[in-house]
């Protein structure tokens, strides 16, 4: 919780910063952020950030009723950011980099206050020429732009809001369950700096309110959330999340040297899954440090398998023909968590 509470703190102690993210919260621009919206809200309300903000009914929360809380010239800046997130949104949709969505829009709506003549299709291409490598995306936004973003603070303010909500840019088709989108699910999770708790799949909890999974949940968070209503069902009476999906089901392929190079396969080293997100390497959630990435030799995973709920792409079936012939069948298992 401290660690939020010095970065709320920051926020609202300047008043640019703290009307710059009320603005962007209220924005239709990226509604999901309604998530976001209520406890900020209400340890604004508060003034004091030292106490923990009380759960607000985020069905009464609205679009509207918070833009008539604005005053004019706010209302007027609120316009101009909808029309450049749009307009950003659908450059980088159309680059194929709508996973970046977020970030872009976070970044102009921080900082573009004195930039004129703004062109989302050059400002897109910035983050489509730029390596994988965020560092590198900030310096070359400070040189076209004359800006001075310090990346260090940035990607604090990026984390928190990737951990306030659910980025739903990341899903490739959000009416199936595929490997592609696991692969992303757990890339964001790691992004986000999602911690470990018991039965937990995804969503806030504990003190510090961060998004939690335990080592099965980060991949059941993923079969469970519905990409297209941008939730998963929550059950208020007994505050937990709900599913027709209860258990996992996974069936071992073969051992881990026969993995085919595809996103979004599992991996198993006997007691833990992890999710392999391609370039050799594989996220899992552990209670030794939450959700972690690292080198497929590491971690001790022996052997590769398929999560029954996911669909694969045409390769792994071809994979897993080559393994099966003319060996017996894989033994097919469930689990319901660690």
């Amino acid at each position: 919780m401290e660690k939020v509470l010095i970065l709320l703190a920051k926020i609202l102690a300047d008043k640019k910063i703290r009307d710059k993210v009320l603005i962007f919260i209220g924005s239709i621009v990226v509604g999901f952020l309604l998530l976001l919206a209520a406890p900020i809200i209400a340890i604004y309300t508060l003034g004091n950030v030292e106490i923990e903000p009380p759960e607000i009914d985020r069905n009464a929360f609205n679009e509207s009723a918070f833009i008539e809380q604005l005053s004019p010239e706010q209302q007027e800046r609120m316009s101009e950011i909808q029309s450049a997130g749009d307009a950003i949104e659908s450059e980088l949709t159309s680059l194929g980099i709508p996973e970046q969505t977020i970030k872009a829009q976070l970044i102009y709506m921080s900082y573009f206050d004195e930039v004129e003549g703004f062109n989302a299709n050059f400002y897109a291409h910035l983050f489509y020429s730029a390596p994988p490598n965020d560092e590198v995306l900030i310096d070359s936004l400070n040189q076209n732009y004359g800006l001075a973003i310090d990346y260090n603070e940035f990607m604090r303010t990026y984390i928190f809001v990737m951990n306030s909500t659910i980025n739903k840019y990341m899903f490739t088709d959000a009416s199936t369950k595929n490997a592609a989108d696991l692969a992303a699910w757990a890339e964001n999770a790691y992004l986000s700096e999602w911690q470990y708790a018991d039965n937990c799949f995804g969503e806030r909890t504990g003190e510090n309110r961060l998004r939690c999974a335990d080592n099965v949940g980060l991949v059941m968070g993923y079969v469970r959330y519905d990409a297209e209503m941008g939730y998963v069902r929550y059950d208020a009476e007994n505050k937990v999340f709900t599913s027709d999906t209860v258990d996992m089901y996974y069936t071992e392929q073969g051992s881990i040297d026969t993995m085919p190079d595809v996103k979004g396969v599992g991996v198993f080293n006997g007691s833990e899954f992890g999710v392999y997100v391609g370039g050799g390497e594989v996220i899992f959630s552990s209670a030794m440090g939450g959700v972690q990435r690292q080198s497929l030799t590491e971690g001790g995973w022996t052997s590769w398998c398929t999560f029954d709920a996911i669909s694969y792409p045409q390769e792994v079936q071809d994979r897993i023909n080559e393994l099966q012939e003319p060996t017996t069948e894989a033994t097919t298992e469930t689990t319901t968590g660690g």
